[in-house]
């Protein structure tokens, strides 16, 4: 099981309402959340990249990523996990177990739901795992990003 991360105040308030915001309840965005480097189970940050999307999916602008590798680096920050919204619902699709932004082991893909329009709670979302032989396994978001089974947890 993946282990818990601890959500910065306002996090995933703030996200839903970038997701809300970018997609205009009909394109699909994407945003990362970082965090130190030095907690690695710690996301603090939003990171909206510059990227072209529609109802199908979106792409990150190459040369914006290259830019936040290096910012990124020189801040001693990680991307953590990263969130976008689907049309309808939530769930990982091929496109999304193929481009993830990384390709490391434990790291997270959150999927929302209806392009982040309201009403939203985690049990709408879909979490999933990146393993070490390439594939994904979905995990409980409540479990994993905080609050307790069952519980409904509202951003």
């Amino acid at each position: 099981m993946a282990e818990r991360i601890e959500l910065g105040e306002g996090l995933l308030h703030l996200t839903l309402t970038e997701l809300q915001c970018c997609g205009e309840g009909h394109r699909e965005c994407v945003v990362f959340w970082t965090g130190p480097s030095h907690r690695p189970h710690v996301v603090d940050r939003l990171l909206h990249p510059r990227h072209t999307a529609g109802p199908g999916g979106y792409e990150i602008d190459s040369d914006w990523l290259a830019e936040a590798w290096v910012s990124l680096a020189r801040e001693s920050r990680s991307i953590r996990v990263q969130v976008h919204s689907h049309p309808r619902r939530a769930f990982h699709s091929r496109t999304d177990d193929l481009y993830p932004v990384i390709h490391t082991e434990g790291f997270l893909s959150l999927v929302i739901p209806r392009f982040a329009e309201l009403p939203q709670t985690l049990e709408d979302a879909f979490l999933a795992r990146l393993e070490a032989d390439g594939s994904w396994t979905g995990v409980d978001p409540i479990a994993i990003l905080g609050g307790r089974a069952g519980e409904r947890r509202r951003p």
